[in-house]
């Protein structure tokens, strides 16, 4: 048994865990990490142990799906008193952080008035001291920009609050991240294994490269007691091989939400990377099995979760020759490095791009374009719409991108010319501001403020100019949220009469009357765009 071969079974969930909180794209910064600590962790886990009852019936209500409550019953109540204590204990110098970010924010609030901002940093808390720049607007509004590459290079880096759980999954069922930590159960395994360790692509490698037993246990040096666990997270069945597309022209296949992977004879593209696990299932999707042994490149539109997610990024890291982030512009608090950040976590092959920018290849080209809307008002500019271009075909990716400004695109056009296909995202409701953002936004604000403020695609109107714009052939409406495997990242459920439904089925329509191949996608897709 010692020396046989075995394969990573293609149904071992990984959660990716920062203090036992699902990690996502802001609990990797440390300044975001400290933010949602306090701001969002600790008021959560206060709020269940005071009413264990509220949070379990608040799990079930359709209409409360995404909110601040743990999906856990009463029985957990010990534990998430345990896991409170231990934060303020490990993370003591992580929460002295937040409130420093808070005292400096009121500090630039009362005395920053347009003067020079020099002999304010004195008074900057010493926990930001050599952290932070204090600056002004060209209207002399005052705010402060983190020093991210120090802040990873210093003790508020928690490397090694990073680990990873594993467990068999045999359904779409799992808790929202952003809500329910993730404690410790008989049928899971937890590895203290930062994101950076080269065990991480060891052990994902081994979905294709068998590895013995003795070298597994070795590797992983799980507790003796889970011995048996973690063997049951292996089998000696080999995966199925894949089959690299070879055909003339371009194939893309749709994995889910805003995931496609574009393939020719010569490259491979992998944008938004969500993907599901495989087991039994009565809705047919591509899961990891159907990714090739390669990656050329990995390309990310956008810093929210349902389009970074580190669960799927860890997996494939080993198999990816380059990631394409947008550009950050190191501009404040909300808006993140994703490079500094992808590094961080192991990632050293990150290419950033900026407003039309180009990253060329064998027959093609990836073009960064500029992104409006979908986040909230906010100075975010680490985020990108793509064109990418293979032979004499041209696929235009947008994301979440909302048509806020309708010249934009007619800008855009006169650049790039017409395209062959457009996809775009029509989730035109979109929570408020203060769902992702919250624990960033330094004062409180306004109910109606913060619902004006949407996190929201395009509706029909803007959607529709958008075909019209590029006169595409072919139009899908993606990034919806709507496969049962998302639920964890999104919590959206939406029936035929909800504005996004209702505003891609008019889009839709509209297209096929005029002739345009139109769908709404979901589940999985496969389109050739034969030369």
């Amino acid at each position: 048994m010692a020396n046989e071969d075995l394969y990573l079974r293609p149904n071992v969930q990984v959660d990716p865990l920062f203090d036992s909180w699902y990690a996502w794209s802001h609990l990797i910064p440390p300044a975001t990490a400290a933010r949602n600590i306090t701001e969002r962790h600790l008021p959560i886990m206060e709020s269940y142990v005071k009413a264990p009852h509220v949070h379990a019936a608040a799990v079930k209500n359709p209409q409360l799906l995404g909110g601040p409550f743990i999906d856990y019953d009463n029985a957990r109540v010990a534990d998430i008193k345990i896991l409170i204590q231990r934060t303020e204990r490990q993370n003591a110098d992580l929460i002295n952080l937040s409130r420093s970010l808070s005292t400096l924010d009121d500090l630039l609030r009362s005395q920053a008035n347009g003067f020079s901002l020099q002999p304010l940093y004195s008074q900057v808390p010493s926990a930001l001291q050599g952290y932070v720049e204090l600056v002004y607007d060209a209207n002399n509004s005052p705010s402060f920009r983190p020093i991210e590459a120090l802040l990873y290079r210093s003790s508020y880096y928690k490397r090694l609050a990073q680990t990873l759980s594993l467990r068999l999954l045999h359904d779409d069922d799992r808790p929202f991240v952003l809500s329910t930590p993730r404690l410790v159960s008989d049928d899971s395994l937890e590895l203290l294994c930062p994101f950076d360790d080269q065990r991480v692509d060891w052990l994902f490698a081994t979905k294709r490269v068998p590895q013995s037993w003795a070298s597994i246990l070795e590797a992983l040096n799980p507790p003796e007691a889970k011995h048996d666990l973690l063997r049951s997270f292996f089998t000696e069945i080999a995966p199925k091989p894949y089959e690299r597309y070879t055909g003339s022209g371009v194939r893309w296949r749709y994995f889910g939400h805003a995931c496609i992977l574009v393939e020719t004879s010569e490259v491979s593209i992998l944008f938004d990377p969500v993907l599901s696990y495989s087991y039994e299932s009565t809705l047919p999707r591509y899961t990891y099995e159907d990714l090739p042994e390669t990656i050329d490149f990995v390309v990310i539109t956008h810093n929210h979760q349902d389009h970074i997610l580190f669960e799927t990024l860890l997996q494939i890291r080993h198999k990816v020759g380059q990631f394409v982030v947008p550009r950050s512009a190191g501009s404040g608090l909300v808006d993140p490095s994703l490079k500094l950040m992808l590094q961080a976590i192991g990632c050293q092959n990150v290419v950033e791009l900026g407003h039309m920018e180009a990253l060329g290849f064998a027959n093609g080209c990836i073009t960064g374009l500029p992104f409006f809307g979908e986040h909230a008002d906010l100075d975010i500019q680490t985020k990108l719409g793509y064109l990418v271009r293979l032979g004499s075909r041209s696929l235009l990716f947008l994301a979440d991108s909302c048509n806020v400004e309708p010249k934009l695109y007619e800008r855009i056009h006169d650049n790039i010319g017409d395209v062959d296909a457009l996809f775009l995202g029509m989730e035109c409701d979109g929570a408020p501001l203060t769902w992702i953002y919250g624990p960033l936004v330094m004062q409180k604000m306004d109910r109606a403020m913060d619902r004006s403020r949407r996190l929201a695609g395009s509706n029909y109107e803007q959607g529709i100019d958008i075909v019209e714009r590029f006169r595409c052939k072919n139009a899908y409406v993606y990034a919806m949220g709507q496969e049962p495997w998302l639920n964890y990242v999104m919590s959206i459920k939406y029936s035929s009469l909800s504005r996004p439904i209702v505003d891609s089925d008019k889009l839709i329509a509209t297209c096929c009357a005029r002739g345009i191949s139109a769908e709404r996608l979901y589940g999985e897709k496969e389109i050739l765009l034969l030369d």
